[in-house]
């Protein structure tokens, strides 16, 4: 992975090439509204600080648990012993970023979701939230991680959400076959080139004219800037929209020509 300065020199780079977050001088209609109407969505929705209440319980909490890590690995804890808060405070999308999430499903009304890394559970209450009626399957490697995420589930009363345990490489294949379509997925696990393609090409393999895939951490290596760079050549690839800590790729036949965005957020 990047060190912290070769990020912050990159982050510096995107925020001063992309576009201002406004909508100013963006002439795609669909891209307009989506910034408008999701990007810069103010509203305080209610499930906002349920979560958010949640989350900071978790960084306070001293419990240590024995985690089983099947991915990339954590730069900052090397134990397999951790304690609950260190985890939360680095593997945690941000209220930021996690907001978004639930703004983009709360906006497009996807029915079937899928989540690759489920942590806590803070994420995946957030996708289930946007959009009650639909179904979200999250999958988390380690049995420790997903007790804790199942309770948070319980706590929120959410009934909409599916917690499959085990490696991502044998049961995401499984669970792709028997959903047939996803209408968003948003992969935050296996943080490496190979691994987030391979699980670009099974998701693509069952997206549909509508699906959206949500890539976190595109610029956290060289690795994977790489991927996000082949995603964004992929001929099924029609528009993606760069937000530095995220790539969000749509699936949409009505953009004949390919359009990528880098927004400021």
């Amino acid at each position: 992975m990047y060190s912290r300065f070769q990020l912050a020199k990159k982050y510096v780079q995107y925020y001063l090439s992309a576009s201002n977050g406004k909508g100013h001088g963006i002439h795609s209609p669909f891209v307009f509204n989506f910034i408008i109407k999701v990007l810069n969505d103010k509203k305080k929705y209610s499930a906002y600080s349920l979560i958010e209440l949640q989350r900071k319980a978790l960084l306070k909490n001293s419990n240590l648990i024995e985690v089983e890590d099947f991915g990339a690995g954590s730069s900052i804890i090397k134990s397999n012993k951790r304690m609950v808060s260190a985890i939360a405070s680095t593997s945690l999308k941000s209220k930021k970023y996690a907001q978004l999430l639930f703004r983009i499903v709360n906006y497009y009304q996807p029915a079937t979701i899928v989540e690759l890394g489920t942590s806590f559970g803070i994420t995946s209450s957030y996708l289930a939230s946007g959009n009650v009626k639909g179904q979200v399957y999250t999958c988390e490697g380690s049995s420790s991680i997903a007790a804790i995420a199942q309770n948070n589930f319980t706590k929120f009363g959410l009934q909409n959400i599916h917690l499959i345990k085990g490696d991502f490489a044998s049961t995401l294949s499984p669970l792709l076959k028997k959903l047939k379509e996803v209408d968003l997925a948003f992969v935050d696990g296996h943080h490496q080139k190979k691994s987030t393609l391979d699980y670009f090409n099974l998701l693509l393999d069952h997206s549909k004219s509508s699906s959206i895939l949500i890539f976190d951490d595109i610029h956290w290596s060289a690795g994977m800037e790489e991927a996000w760079a082949a995603i964004k050549a992929h001929s099924s690839v029609t528009l993606t929209i760069d937000l530095f800590f995220i790539g969000i790729v749509f699936i949409n036949p009505n953009f004949k020509i390919p359009q990528h965005f880098s927004i400021r957020f």
